[in-house]
């Protein structure tokens, strides 16, 4: 007997309701109730996909681990993101806006390993459509024509044939895309509601766990750059992967937001190629400037997203504002915060840039938010307001306060070492940040370690010879 209800779900949080209310009771957001029609069948409610009997409680040193092992994504990239590759029976979700190469990262995973058996079902695309992607990717080096031959595509977007497609076949992989457009009969409402993303979500984690099989799931996101569907969507997956960037850019990053298997501190930048996505395993040499001459508003920040230290440079420009309102504008950074900076310049150090226009770029398309950035960010909108180029290869690693002093950050060290790795000679820092052991050492370091305690004394290190 089925039976139809109606129900409001939070678009938000995917909390259940039987009536509207203004405001979820449960994540407290405003307006985001939305009506659906559900049809449940009382007699499969529970029951596993599989048809397996209900499992029974276990001891916890009765379970063997022994023969578990992680199944290589031949991308060294993913690999360390994952934390050394990707566990049977976990479920991961890779979310990202359209076109910023989700599609495409999931089908270089079988390219790249022939021996692993992999079932991908496409909700958006036809097989021919995957085919044509599949022969761009061929061409890139190291994959030879015999590559994907262990990936059997399947089209398909109801739920219960995809698991019972994937019970025959019993793949080492399987790829879901997307979430979005998997709906299963068990519910009324349409392919992707919050009800069917969740439902379908839960079916397939049962499929993962009863059938050690692991499953990557692509997820679309909204346009304040959250993952669509209900909160519980990423509750329930093991991990969550999102990919970060402007798609009018050549430079992408996987970022680990949750990871039940390893660290979330870890990120991968991949280059958008006519070829697929490579790998770019020194992000330093490509973020870092690439001109012959020297120019002014250009700093080089020693930043580190992640347990990754790497360089970028930062690009800014200062003009008369043509018009009476001065305009502020950052790509990449927190337009906030470089008000803020301006704020400093203009209250602590005596710079006039009130009536000046102020623009701020950082270089690849990426987005920086790690405060050592700041000084890098003053060091460039000096150098412009001055049209003064800075010394060649010279960085900065130190965030700024409120008063103007140059306050310490984390993992000086590294940023130092990546910074004498690249071949610079100085590099700005807080007087705050090295112990005496460091001092010590570095004296014997290729690179220059220069300490300023506020902005006053910055200026004079960068623009008093010039």
């Amino acid at each position: 007997m089925t039976k139809v209800k109606s129900v409001w779900f939070c678009s938000a949080c995917g909390n259940e309701s039987p009536k509207w209310m203004g405001r979820c009771p449960a994540c407290g957001e405003w307006n985001t109730m939305v009506e659906e029609q559900v049809r449940e069948k009382k007699n499969e409610r529970g029951k596993s996909l599989l048809g397996k009997a209900e499992p029974e409680p276990v001891a916890l040193k009765d379970i063997a681990t022994d023969n578990d092992r992680r199944i290589p994504a031949g991308d060294a990239e993913i690999e360390r993101i994952l934390g050394g590759g990707i566990v049977p029976g976990s479920m991961i979700l890779l979310a990202g806006e359209p076109g910023i190469g989700k599609s495409t990262l999931a089908l270089q995973l079988p390219m790249h390993c022939r021996g692993l058996r992999t079932l991908y079902v496409s909700g958006e695309e036809s097989p021919r459509q995957i085919k044509l992607r599949a022969n761009r990717l061929m061409q890139q080096e190291g994959v030879d024509g015999n590559a994907g031959e262990n990936c059997i595509i399947l089209g398909e977007t109801l739920l219960e044939n995809i698991v019972r497609h994937a019970r025959e076949i019993s793949p080492d992989l399987l790829i879901i895309d997307s979430i979005q457009t998997i709906y299963t009969d068990s519910m009324e409402s349409s392919a992707s509601s919050v009800s069917q993303v969740r439902e379908c979500a839960s079916g397939l984690l049962r499929f993962a766990k009863d059938s050690n099989t692991p499953v990557i799931v692509i997820g679309h996101i909204t346009k304040d750059g959250s993952i669509a569907g209900p909160k519980v969507l990423e509750h329930i997956v093991d991990a969550v992967l999102q990919f970060e960037g402007d798609t009018r850019h050549a430079y992408r990053v996987l970022r680990s937001i949750k990871n039940r298997f390893g660290s979330t501190s870890e990120l991968a930048i991949f280059e958008m190629t006519d070829k697929g996505l490579r790998s770019v395993s020194n992000p330093s040499e490509i973020l870092t400037p690439m001109r012959s001459g020297e120019l002014s508003g250009a700093a080089v920040s020693a930043t580190i997203d992640g347990n990754r230290p790497f360089l970028i440079e930062v690009q800014a420009l200062v003009s008369t504002a043509a018009y009476g309102t001065p305009q502020r504008t950052a790509t990449g950074f927190d337009s906030k915060r470089m008000n803020m900076l301006l704020a400093v310049l203009e209250k602590r150090a005596g710079f006039r840039l009130s009536a000046k226009d102020v623009f701020l770029n950082m270089a690849g398309g990426l987005r920086v938010s790690d405060p050592a950035c700041d000084l890098a960010v003053i060091a460039s909108i000096l150098s412009s307001n001055f049209d003064i180029p800075l010394s060649p290869r010279t960085c900065f690693a130190a965030e700024v306060g409120l008063s103007g002093e140059i306050r310490p950050v984390a993992r000086i060290e590294n940023r130092i070492t990546e910074a004498e790795r690249l071949g610079y000679r100085k590099i700005f820092i807080s007087p705050y940040n090295l112990n005496e052991n460091f001092r010590g050492k570095g004296k014997d370091c290729g690179i220059e370690i220069i300490e300023v305690q506020h902005i006053p004394s910055l200026c004079r290190y960068l623009f008093n010879d010039r």
